[in-house]
């Protein structure tokens, strides 16, 4: 397991997001608290229970009229809730990257892969063409794809579903982010291509001693790749607790999320159905 530095990279303290909608203001993240270090920690919890929200929230790509209030948002020595946007874009893709769900909404149809990778790169380094390229180049090589010259030269179209995965790691990393938020990047993939991915991505943290926030609804991955887990739960973080452990878990909610899921190990005729509690919300 990797070992949380004394100094947080990041530190989040009482993080409330909102949404204006025509039916009034929607509380999509409520008081979430959690400090980063050189770590893989995962974010899980079913869909619509803010954790995508609270990985784009620490880049700041919601819209205008999202409200973002905390306590505490800072990256290393820098406030994010107050910095500028110019200060702000040095950080975004520089020192901190997203990793995007399926590369098929998020890679450019119409550039080679190969540029697009460059081009991250050239968005905050002045550097040539050239020099871009061997460096698009040798990333495509450090998240193993095999023929890097070839593959530089597709579309996103001629590319598989894992080769894309790969590319947008390698698009992410390109510029040597301090901490990187990977938002579900292998839930389209299958169970090997998936494996191999996240064996990708888990040495290229290992190597540059990167943070990681992991975000998924898989509790069997995060278990196997992760360090730490936040349970998310109508907003809120219900528990937090080591992925090792998480058979331990405490909430009612954690519980009923580990009981769900299939095993081979263990025969039954009906999985149980997770019985929600609307105390969770409030407490």
């Amino acid at each position: 397991m990797s070992e949380q530095t004394t100094s947080p990279k990041l530190q989040v303290e009482d993080l409330n997001v909102r949404f204006a909608t025509g039916e009034g203001l929607v509380h999509a993240v409520r008081g979430v608290s959690f400090d980063l270090g050189r770590e893989k920690l995962a974010i899980v919890g079913e869909s619509g229970s803010g954790k995508s929200t609270v990985g784009r929230t620490l880049l700041r790509l919601h819209p205008r009229s999202a409200r973002i209030e905390a306590k505490k948002l800072r990256f290393g020595d820098t406030d994010l809730l107050t910095c500028s946007e110019k200060k702000l874009q040095d950080i975004r893709g520089r020192r901190m990257s997203m990793i995007m769900q399926d590369p098929k909404y998020s890679l450019n149809p119409v550039m080679r892969v190969g540029d697009q990778i460059a081009e991250a790169y050239l968005a905050h380094h002045k550097v040539p063409r050239s020099e871009a390229n061997q460096r698009a180049l040798a990333m495509l090589e450090a998240v193993r794809i095999r023929e890097p010259q070839r593959v530089f030269k597709l579309y996103p179209h001629e590319v598989s579903g894992g080769m894309g995965q790969r590319i947008m790691i390698a698009m992410m990393l390109i510029t040597e982010p301090e901490i990187v938020i990977a938002d579900e990047p292998t839930s389209a993939l299958d169970v090997s291509v998936r494996l191999q991915v996240l064996a990708t991505l888990d040495d290229l943290v290992s190597q540059r001693g990167l943070g990681l926030i992991f975000i998924s609804h898989d509790l069997n991955l995060v278990r196997s790749f992760c360090d730490r887990v936040l349970v998310m739960y109508a907003g809120r973080v219900v528990e937090s607790i080591a992925a090792a452990d998480l058979e331990n878990a405490q909430h009612p909610y954690t519980r009923g999320l580990l009981a769900s899921l299939p095993s081979i190990d263990e025969r039954r005729e009906r999985l149980p159905v997770l019985q929600r509690d609307p105390a969770w919300a409030m407490a």
